[in-house]
Parts: C-alpha cells; sequence; structure tokens
C-alpha cells in the first residue's frame, strides 16, 4: 500500500515538474516574441540585458538571502578562466535566440533549435575526435531532413532570423562542451551556474546594448504611449527566465532521462500551436510536416542515447609494436562515443 502511495505521489511529481517547466518556458518564449512584435520593442540586446539582470539578482536572492541553495565556491582565479569563457557563450546563446525571435515565428524558431543534437554530435566529433556509434548518426538523419523541409516551407522565412537561431544551437552545443571541460571539478546546479554566470553576461552585454540599442531605446521611450504597461511584460519575461532555470533544475531531478527527451520535444510541440493560436503566423502543410519529423527524430535521438547508456562498455582490441604488444581498451561511454581507457604493455616472449 504504501509503495503504491510514492509511485502515485512520483508520477504526481513528475507531471507537476514537467507542466511547471513547460509554463516558464513556453510564457517566455511567447512575452519576448510579444515584446518584439506587439510592443514594437526591437531590441533584443536590451531585451537580453534585462533577462541577465533579473537572473543575477534572482541567483543572489536564492542562494544568499533566502538561502535555498548552497553556495558552490569557485576560486577567484576560475572565475575568470572558467567561468568567464562561459559566460560569454552563454551571453551569446541568449542574445542569438532573442534576435531570431525578433525575425521569424516561435514556430521556426523553436524548429532549428531542434537542430542543437545534430551540432553538438558535429562539433564533439570535429574538436574532440569523438567517435560516435553509427545509430547515433542514423538518428540525426529525420532531425536535419526535417528541418531542411521546414526551412525550404517556410512562409515567414527571414535570413537574419534564420541565421541567428542556427548560430544560437552552435552556441548550445558550444555551451555544453566547454561546460564539460572548463567546469570539470565543480558540480553546479542551474542555480549557481546564473549566480556565476548572469553578472558576467551583463557586463559583457551591457556597452554593446548601450552603443547599438541607447538610441533606439531612448525614441521608443519617447514615443510609446503606455509605458509602465510596457517596462512590467519586459521586467516580467526577466523574472519568469530566471524562474525557467529554476524550473530546469526542478524537472531534471524529478524526471528520468527518456522523459525529460519526450516531454522536451513535447514542449517544442506546445510552443508552436500556443504562438499560433496567439500570433496566428502562416504554417504551410509541408512545413508542420517537417516540424514533425525533426520531432520524431530528436525523440529518437533521444532513445538510441538512452539505450547505448544502458549497455555496458565493450573493448576493442590492439596494436603491435616492437617492443611488446601494447593493448588500448577502447570503450562505448554513456553518450556512446569513444574514449581510449587506460593502456598496458603485455610483452610478448
Amino acid at each position: 500500500m504504501e509503495e503504491g502511495v510514492l509511485f502515485q505521489w512520483s508520477v504526481f511529481r513528475s507531471l507537476l515538474a514537467i507542466l511547471q517547466w513547460w509554463s516558464f518556458n513556453v510564457t517566455v518564449i511567447i512575452m519576448n516574441k510579444w515584446i518584439f512584435q506587439r510592443l514594437d520593442f526591437k531590441f533584443p540586446l536590451t531585451v537580453s540585458c534585462v533577462h541577465f539582470i533579473c537572473s543575477s539578482i534572482g541567483a543572489y536572492l536564492v542562494i544568499k538571502v533566502l538561502k535555498l541553495k548552497p553556495l558552490i565556491t569557485v576560486e577567484p582565479e576560475d572565475r575568470w578562466r572558467r567561468i568567464f569563457p562561459m559566460s560569454f557563450v552563454f551571453c551569446i546563446n541568449i542574445v542569438l535566440g532573442n534576435v531570431s525571435l525578433r525575425y521569424i515565428p516561435v514556430s521556426f524558431m523553436q524548429t532549428i533549435k531542434s537542430f542543437t543534437p545534430a551540432t553538438t554530435v558535429v562539433l564533439q566529433w570535429l574538436v574532440w575526435r569523438k567517435y560516435f556509434d553509427w545509430r547515433i548518426w542514423a538518428s540525426l538523419v529525420p532531425i536535419v531532413g526535417g528541418i531542411l523541409l521546414t526551412s525550404i516551407t517556410e512562409l515567414s522565412f527571414n535570413m537574419l532570423g534564420f541565421c541567428a537561431a542556427l548560430f544560437g544551437c552552435l552556441a548550445t552545443s558550444t555551451k555544453t562542451i566547454l561546460a564539460e571541460s572548463l567546469l570539470h571539478g565543480y558540480k553546479f546546479d542551474s542555480i549557481n551556474t546564473v549566480f556565476y554566470m548572469a553578472p558576467f553576461a551583463t557586463m559583457i552585454l551591457a556597452i554593446p546594448a548601450i552603443l547599438l540599442e541607447g538610441v533606439g531605446v531612448v525614441l521608443w521611450f519617447q514615443t510609446h504611449t503606455e509605458i509602465f504597461s510596457a517596462m512590467v511584460i519586459i521586467f516580467s519575461s526577466g523574472v519568469l527566465a530566471f524562474c525557467l532555470n529554476f524550473s530546469i533544475f526542478y524537472v531534471i531531478h524529478s524526471t528520468t532521462a527518456v522523459t525529460f527527451n519526450v516531454a522536451g520535444n513535447l514542449k517544442v510541440a506546445v510552443a508552436v500551436l500556443v504562438s499560433w493560436l496567439i500570433f496566428r503566423n502562416p504554417i504551410s502543410a509541408m512545413n508542420a510536416v517537417g516540424c514533425g519529423i525533426t520531432l520524431i527524430g530528436c525523440t529518437f535521438y533521444g532513445y538510441i542515447r538512452h539505450m547505448l547508456s544502458q549497455q555496458p562498455p565493450v573493448l576493442a582490441l590492439c596494436m603491435m609494436s616492437q617492443d611488446g604488444l601494447f593493448v588500448y581498451a577502447i570503450c562505448l561511454d554513456r553518450r556512446g562515443s569513444r574514449a581510449r581507457c587506460d593502456k598496458y604493455t603485455s610483452l610478448l616472449r
């Protein structure tokens, strides 16, 4: 009886985590699009800067004031050597996302963002020379094909918005790769990550935002009629962007990897549907098919990664040299990529 109650609570907790994650994610996307399109506040650098300021304040309150999360201490040297490069890429990622929202519909932007698994695999293969199982490469085919079909049939296509979204995928992948190397030895959660990176990102973005968009923002204030309500929406999007980071941490710890992957793809579908209901951007039948193929490909990719992570390491064998037999253990790691294990020598007589 008690086990049944615990199981039901676990399921309820997972559903609650997914729903609040969906709510924050979709709301932030829709609000940002509303800011650019309906409020005519077409300044993505300034909006991103507001988000970073709100995230910095929110992380400080959670860790220092409310003490909901313990602070992970980072050496001052590592803050510049490790955190700053991550913050720079993090900043670029957010800015490119907002720039893409400025020029293309939410549905198209979200579909292109689904290209991130492919860019991550390709970058790891090119930069780190990681070997990936052929099934990983096969799972990327429907993702790439679906995005190509969606791009070709997009009725509201804009080259600047498309490139911003595409390079945003590269920035996200780069951030993931850098996190594995630069943050080695630190067990960061999402709040501590924001606590350290958001102030750096604000510092990086503030000057370009003032130089490139300062005059336009001043003119917008002079011509816009409902300043107070507009500022409430803009700063609310920043607060919700911070809450989104908190919700990601919660949903990761409340669900399995497979559930998180499927929920992420369904979240894209929900965002596309909600944005269409609000903004009524035209979507052709083939465009919808391309979006569906991409989401199916992302789900298949997540399933393959999970399946490979459950397999035990597979040892491959050896190389000969004049001094003896050098045996290299080559194994598939938990993400399906090949890693070289310890080398040992066995002399043959």
